[in-house]
């Protein structure tokens, strides 16, 4: 039994206490932490039950889903039986969705990301996506089906869905972002019983307890369920309290899952939890949502880290048990730490010595702070910048700092030497092509590792989703899909789909090639023979002349850089 199946104890407890809310409240960040392990009683002989988890993503998108991790280890800890069905690494779906789209492949075609090989042993399923859940199905027979999803996953996962349930019908709950901001558009498929609305960890395993038990379940918090009589039945939400959760259960994943590209090589690399929630408010992202729903239902505070002793005990698992190379910090924000914290992170991670990515705000550098963070092992920042019109950025996207700032600021991190990406948007309502092109312009001013472009998805939860449906370009009910393989389903009039999507894939031509260049590059935004050519004759110099290094052809050339 792994360390993601440790059992605690606890079984003598009587009826359901692990309802209580347990968590300890306002505790000073220098108080010395002592790591809390909350007791869950085991379900007994006769009152297991399987549970098959479902991650329906799309090849590509190659980061390890830490969420199905935990949700495994919580049902394991509990005495249940998991299994996981994961569609990454299948070649296709079927007729209607056909191919399953490679996202970083795409973006390393649309030269957001230097090229790369996988190893040789990563190789496609070319089997039935369909008939190979089936199978799983039948083999496993679960009690519960637990889809995990995102908007843009939806389209799968309501696939598998609708196949199981025209074959035999099994209690089937879906949780994730998706269903947490539209859970009566999910509930509304009949292939859906029950949606969890935020953080599922007790939800799912308390539901597992009553399902075994043969009780009731519909009183559980922050479940959404469907009642004989057609009505629905929601209850308040609870938060999940981080430091009684087990270790991340990794036994359920295919080795392929470990290893994910950066900087054009393969690493083996595993997501580290150290914060969830995040204190800005960006208009085209749900994490305000999901701290204002919180706050206003239960007046708590979204934001919240794990303690140092459970970082540790997460950063040495990695390390000594799974073999790690690289590790991401998943946090939106890394340095949404309280004064002292960081210093108190740097100095544990000293032991950890393993090169790392985070992600954090173009606000947050400072000198010191860099090079401390350089010291003690990250390799690679992402930084999202979004809009290059500071009164854009400002009124629509709430993203309020200067351009001087991010000038100025990115200048610190090539100063330190940490390489870094930077994250752009195209295609926001209100915004045009010309507005587009100030993002390009400020893009110009500075020097980084990698650019991305994407098109701008209006994810259900998000102030610009809602903003999107005020103008008329979207219905509640439409569902929209991949932004880095699928693109924009908007087609505003000031600036339409097939213009977005064009400037979407020579962003970095503009950025890079010198401006009397750019008639060119606008050559290379055009759907016809002349265009592709172009574009491909233009991609072709833009790697020769920007991109020195070459893929990693095996994976010890990959490990021999680190």
């Amino acid at each position: 039994m792994g360390l993601g199946r440790t059992v605690s104890g606890g079984s003598n407890l009587q009826g359901t206490p692990v309802e209580l809310d347990v968590r300890r409240k306002g505790s000073p960040a220098d108080r010395i932490e002592v790591p809390y392990r909350r007791h869950w009683p085991l379900a007994g002989p006769d009152e297991r039950v399987k549970v098959l988890l479902i991650y329906p993503n799309y090849r590509g998108m190659n980061m390890l889903p830490p969420a199905i991790g935990l949700l495994s280890a919580c049902l394991l800890e509990s005495g249940h039986e998991v299994e996981l069905f994961d569609t990454t690494y299948y070649a296709s779906v079927d007729e209607d969705d056909g191919e399953l789209k490679d996202s970083d492949g795409k973006k390393s075609d649309q030269l957001m990301a230097r090229p790369f090989e996988m190893p040789i042993e990563l190789t496609l399923k070319t089997s039935d996506v369909l008939d190979d859940f089936a199978e799983m199905v039948d083999r496993f027979k679960p009690d519960i089906l637990a889809l995990s999803c995102t908007e843009d996953m939806w389209h799968l996962g309501l696939r598998l869905l609708r196949h199981q349930r025209s074959r035999k019908e099994i209690l089937t709950i879906a949780g994730g972002v998706f269903p947490t901001f539209a859970p009566e558009l999910v509930l509304g498929h009949d292939e859906v019983d029950i949606v969890c609305k935020g953080e599922g960890e007790d939800a799912l395993r308390l539901l597992a307890d009553r399902v075994g038990r043969g009780e009731d379940y519909a009183d559980i918090p922050n479940l959404w369920t469907k009642l004989p009589d057609g009505t629905l039945q929601s209850n308040p939400i609870e938060m999940v309290d981080m430091n009684a959760n087990p270790l991340i259960d990794l036994d359920h994943f295919e080795e392929a899952r470990f290893y994910r590209p950066m900087g054009g090589r393969v690493w083996r690399m595993f997501p580290v939890e150290t914060h969830r929630g995040c204190p800005y408010k960006c208009a085209f992202c749900n994490s305000p949502s999901q701290m204002a729903m919180y706050r206003n239902e239960i007046g708590e505070n979204y934001l919240r880290r794990k303690t140092f002793e459970n970082m540790f005990r997460e950063l040495t698992f990695y390390k000594e048990e799974m073999g790690a190379e690289y590790l991401y910090f998943w946090a939106d924000t890394f340095f949404s730490w309280k004064p002292g914290e960081f210093e108190t992170f740097a100095e544990m991670y000293e032991d950890i010595d393993l090169p790392f990515w985070c992600q954090t705000r173009v606000e947050t550098v400072e000198y010191e702070r860099l090079k401390r963070l350089k010291e003690i092992g990250c390799a690679r920042i992402s930084f999202g910048l979004e809009h290059g019109n500071e009164e854009f950025r400002a009124t629509w996207l709430k993203r309020r700092m200067s351009n001087e700032l991010i000038v100025d600021n990115f200048a610190i991190v090539n100063e330190v030497d940490i390489p870094f990406s930077v994250n752009n948007i195209l295609g926001f309502p209100h915004e045009t092509r010309e507005l587009a092109f100030d993002t390009i312009r400020l893009n110009r001013k500075f020097k980084c590792s990698d650019r991305n472009a994407y098109a701008f998805t209006p994810f259900h939860g998000t102030p610009l989703r809602e903003e999107c449906e005020r103008l008329g370009y979207l219905e509640d009910e439409d569902i929209v899909r991949s932004m880095v393989t699928d693109g924009t389903p908007l087609d505003m009039p000031q600036f339409p789909r097939s213009q977005v999507l064009s400037l979407v894939k020579t962003f970095n031509m503009y950025v890079r090639f010198e401006e009397e260049r750019w008639p060119e590059v606008e050559l290379a935004e055009q759907d016809t023979t002349e265009g592709r050519e172009k574009y491909e004759e233009l991609r072709q110099e833009f790697v020769a002349r920007f991109w020195s290094a070459g893929p990693s052809t095996s994976f010890e050339e990959a490990s021999a850089s680190v």
